[in-house]
């Protein structure tokens, strides 16, 4: 059950980001007041473009590994590389932005005495022994692989949010974020529903990791949105974690046809050894989200899948300057 924030003025970090700046179109439809906090190393300009005028939006270019002195009533720290080759490519870094960060903003809420929200992530649960995986479940994580600054970086965020709970009772909330797709991915981000996509619509063969029998479960960025604010709007001492996901399994098999089908692609698979520490299942159990939020995800597979695809046929056919060739290394 929601509670009514009335008019905030909510901080987004990460808020040029793919599932940042959609939060934050939610955010000012629901009435807000957003500040975006960004240092599009990975976000970009163009996800907040249609923003530029509007007068409960204001952007702030800044990196959350340094502290902010600002004025907000909500914080949803959203800041860090999210795919593997964002993630990878400066792993230092992407280990600082979850925990320095991490750390900062903890602060900067404890100062403010403000709820702030974590965006945590389905990695926490690493290669996962445990089908579905349910929140009590401690994961799986080698903290030595090429992975480990993103997922090791997470768990040590979701410690410090829990620690500021108990020594300060700050009101935390941590959402586990599992894979999630839609319009404002990158086309280079190396996620399996861009690439194959790309790919599709540009007559290229789909690279597929291992057999192919890998899954993954995806959710379509609208639906994990509501999921965020849901969990934002919860009284104190609703602190999760809680799984935010789509329950419904998809091989990367499955996804490939489906979105040759929607594309009407001729392309061919072309297959690829499995990347070091590449999950080889992954599905949320939402009960948790289902009885606290009256959460579930609506979207199917194939409707967002259509949307996805018209953003990027839309990208590439106007040969946007930012469009690089896509860097394939992992799907996630």
């Amino acid at each position: 059950m929601g509670v009514d924030l009335g008019r905030e003025r909510i901080l987004v970090t990460g808020g040029a980001g793919f599932v940042g700046s959609h939060l934050i179109d939610r955010l000012i439809g629901k009435g807000h007041d957003v500040v975006c906090v960004d240092n599009l190393l990975t976000g970009s300009k163009r996800n907040i473009d249609h923003l530029h005028g509007e007068p409960r939006f204001e952007f702030m270019r800044h990196d959350v590994t340094f502290p902010l002195y600002i004025e907000v009533d909500r914080i949803f720290n959203l800041a860090c590389p999210a795919s593997p080759v964002q993630y990878q490519r400066d792993p230092v870094a992407t280990t600082k932005t979850s925990v320095h960060g991490a750390i900062n903003m903890l602060g900067l809420a404890k100062r403010l005495k403000c709820t702030i929200l974590q965006a945590s992530t389905s990695e926490v649960y690493g290669d996962a022994q445990v089908h579905p995986q349910t929140e009590d479940y401690w994961g799986n994580v080698n903290p030595l692989g090429p992975r480990a600054c993103y997922d090791e970086g997470k768990r040590c965020a979701e410690t410090l949010f829990f620690d500021y709970r108990r020594q300060y009772g700050l009101d935390i909330k941590v959402a586990r974020i599992f894979n999630t797709y839609g319009p404002r991915m990158q086309i280079n981000d190396g996620r399996v529903v861009s690439t194959f996509v790309v790919q599709a619509l540009r007559g290229e063969d789909l690279t597929v990791f291992g057999d192919g029998r890998q899954t993954r479960s995806f959710c379509y960025v609208d639906d994990l949105v509501e999921g965020l604010v849901s969990l934002a709007e919860t009284p104190d001492g609703v602190t999760g974690p809680i799984n935010l996901g789509n329950p419904v399994e998809n091989t990367m098999l499955e996804l490939a046809d489906l979105v040759l089908a929607l594309t009407g692609s001729r392309s061919r698979l072309v297959f690829q050894p499995l990347p070091e520490d590449d999950p080889r299942q992954r599905r949320p159990d939402i009960s948790r989200a289902q009885s606290t939020l009256g959460w579930t995800p609506g979207v199917p597979l194939a409707e967002g899948l259509k949307r996805t695809i018209d953003y990027f046929d839309t990208l590439l056919s106007a040969g946007s300057p930012d469009i690089a060739e896509p860097e394939i290394r992992a799907v996630s």
